[in-house]
């Protein structure tokens, strides 16, 4: 397998890392290690870490991923892929956090093509959830609950074509046990005959945040899944031979076997491992983000030294490790982020109005809520990944004079919970959602998680007010607007991401009601948008119009779907051209809104109106690849609008 390589390799990785390059293990020398005199359960140790560096690797890269999943299901990944899995056989994970891990599995094994290994989360390459368009992936996966119902299709069409040899493997997260469709997808098992369904909880005690038990405790776990007729099995998710035990029972009786699989999150690099916590600390480290230079570091030297010993063990030779180039990050001018900006403004209200309640979906880390839950204990309620139980109990909250203020990822909060939403507005009461993460920006974690259909979801929801702050200061007037004045329910959209900003955003201030911001006054073409990402775009696209003698008139629209008319009328400046730029699907986006109410009030004649957004799935990648494939970089909006601009003179 090559010679020896010198194993204060993390100076070696290190100047590889100064000059830009990170270290893997390449495909031909996971060819050579199944060459090896080696038994079943030294190659599957050997194969893991390998593919555990390799992960690393990949998050690193990337510079996003989850570590702490992709880790405690490796094992069990890496045995049911070396010795369960047969040609015909399903298998695929429905948490979908742990794509890193089953990429640098399936690469390993040549399942997926091996230089994909260098694309994670960049377009064409290998995408941040499981895409039924990637080489080895079944089914989309991300938006959790939903793999047991998946298995039984996989299995009622395989039964139709008489495949009857085909067995469905599903990996589930201990946290995604909370969303109520795993517990619907197990109803039927307690009428229904089949051994070929294997369904594997990954039980590494940690969700999105904390500790499930601190959460949402799943109880006796066993007890409820054999209520619904399951077999169930108790193991050690690290231990080989157990594992092998567990799915030697497969077809003991006629019924699904579910494999409660205790792991550890973050397994194989000590100081990720969440045994490893301190007592004191109550968030997990590792589930999402790439490490820093130090851990990665670190966490390498302890694979390899590991790899090491069991070579050695062996009298085997050591592993070689290659090395290749990463992209140069460009460094942004200007930066703010939004959700410390809400987090410290949602504290203040609270501080004067006690009937403020915030909610949350297991994501107090993503949507800002850490010190409203150390400050305000009485004021947080931690609903887990439960989405729709969170929504209905902001709806009777309401009624009963309280105001609740629900939080999770915009692609969650308006999609999951629609029907809850939706009865919550027609019951009255006041409730706020806060969607964070919103629009297609981050593009690493892929189509699931890129919110660009929650405009549509609530804009058809009656009394609801949608709005979209553009900077840090609008932030906190919205969120004020929403509690203080709004007499109805609010939807606000957030920015989860650092933004590049100017001193011209930096400093527009909200008006009143209906009304937006003007950040250019030009004569030739009203370009309208909102949200920080965009309305900076909009200022740049201003700046390469200019350059050809073309003049922009642009509006940031804090207001998605309030409008006020006289003030829209004289904005527009009776320009020839009213173009919509959307973070967003163009399809009943917030520019269709625009477009609408300036029609229905006569406010729009002879213009030329074009709406500009996503018209398509999302794509996954870093952001820059993600505006441009989707035709929405300044430079590509810019050409756009002076073509169309000339034809139209």
């Amino acid at each position: 397998m090559g010679e020896q390589v010198n194993f204060s390799i993390s100076e070696a990785i290190s100047r590889n890392l100064e000059g830009n390059t990170l270290s893997y293990f390449a495909k031909k020398e996971f060819n050579a290690l199944f060459s090896l005199p080696l038994d079943k359960f030294a190659l599957a140790k050997i194969f893991s870490d390998m593919c555990r560096f390799n992960c690393l690797y990949m998050i690193s890269r990337a510079g996003s991923g989850h570590i702490g999943s992709s880790f405690s299901s490796m094992d069990i990944i890496s045995w049911l892929y070396l010795n369960i899995l047969k040609e015909d056989d399903i298998y695929f994970s429905s948490k979908g956090h742990d794509a890193p891990g089953l990429y640098a599995v399936q690469a390993g094994l040549g399942i997926l093509p091996f230089n994909k290994i260098h694309k994670l989360r960049r377009l064409g390459g290998l995408p941040g959830h499981p895409d039924v368009n990637t080489p080895g992936s079944f089914t989309n996966t991300g938006s959790l609950g939903m793999g047991v119902s998946k298995a039984k299709g996989f299995l009622f069409a395989s039964n139709f074509h008489s495949q009857h040899n085909k067995n469905i493997y599903v990996l589930t997260g201990d946290g995604e046990l909370q969303e109520g469709q795993f517990w619907e997808s197990l109803m039927a098992f307690s009428s229904s005959k089949t051994n070929r369904i294997t369904i594997i909880i990954d039980s590494n005690k940690i969700q999105s945040d904390t500790y499930v038990e601190k959460v949402s405790s799943l109880g006796n776990l066993e007890a409820k899944l054999r209520a619904f007729n399951c077999r169930t099995i108790n193991i050690n998710g690290h231990d080989f031979q157990e594992i092998q035990n567990a799915f030697d029972q497969r077809y003991e009786s006629n019924t699904p076997l579910v494999i409660i699989a205790n792991t550890i999150k973050g397994k194989g690099i000590s100081f990720m491992e969440h045994e490893n916590m301190s007592p004191d600390q109550e968030y997990y480290k590792y589930h999402s983000g790439a490490p820093t230079l130090d851990e990665l570091l670190r966490g390498n030297k302890e694979l390899i030294d590991r790899l090491n010993d069991v070579f050695k063990l062996h009298n085997l030779p050591l592993l070689n490790l290659s090395s290749k180039g990463i992209d140069s990050v460009k460094k942004q001018l200007s930066v703010e982020k939004m959700i410390p900006a809400y987090s410290e403004k949602l504290r203040e209200l609270i501080g004067i109005d006690k009937s403020i309640v915030a909610l949350d979906a297991d994501l107090v880390l993503d949507t800002g809520l850490i010190p409203i839950k150390k400050e305000f204990p009485a004021n947080f309620i931690e609903c887990g990944i439960a989405e729709q139980d969170m929504v209905s109990q902001a709806g009777t909250m309401a009624m009963a004079g309280l105001t609740p203020i629900v939080h999770s990822f915009s692609c969650f909060l308006t999609s999951r919970p629609a029907e809850q939403i939706y009865n919550n507005t027609t019951q009255g009461g006041k409730i706020v959602y806060v969607g964070s993460l919103s629009g297609i920006l981050p593009g690493g974690p892929g189509h699931s998680h890129q919110a660009t259909r929650d405009i549509t979801l609530m804009s058809g929801l009656p009394d609801m007010s949608l709005l979209e702050p553009f900077n840090i200061q609008s932030v906190a007037r919205l969120l004020d607007w929403s509690i203080s004045f709004n007499q109805k329910s609010s939807y606000i959209r957030l920015t989860s991401i650092p933004y590049e900003t100017s001193e011209e955003l930096e400093n527009a201030e909200i008006s009143i009601e209906g009304q937006g911001i003007k950040l250019n006054d030009g004569k030739d073409i009203t370009l309208i948008t909102y949200g920080p990402i965009f309305s900076y775009i909009g200022l740049k696209v201003r700046d390469l119009l200019e350059k050809k003698n073309i003049s922009l008139n642009l509006i940031a629209m804090p207001w998605i779907n309030i409008l006020d008319p006289g003030w829209f009328k004289l904005a527009i400046s009776n320009t020839p051209m009213v173009v919509t730029l959307e973070n967003h699907n163009i399809n009943n986006g917030a520019g269709s809104h625009f477009i609408n109410l300036a029609l229905e009030n006569s406010l729009i004649s002879n213009q030329r109106v074009t709406r500009m957004g996503i018209d398509s799935i999302p794509a996954c990648g870093n952001n820059y690849e993600v505006l441009e494939f989707h035709n929405l970089t300044a430079e590509q909006i810019s050409k756009r609008l002076e073509k169309i601009f000339w034809d139209l003179n």
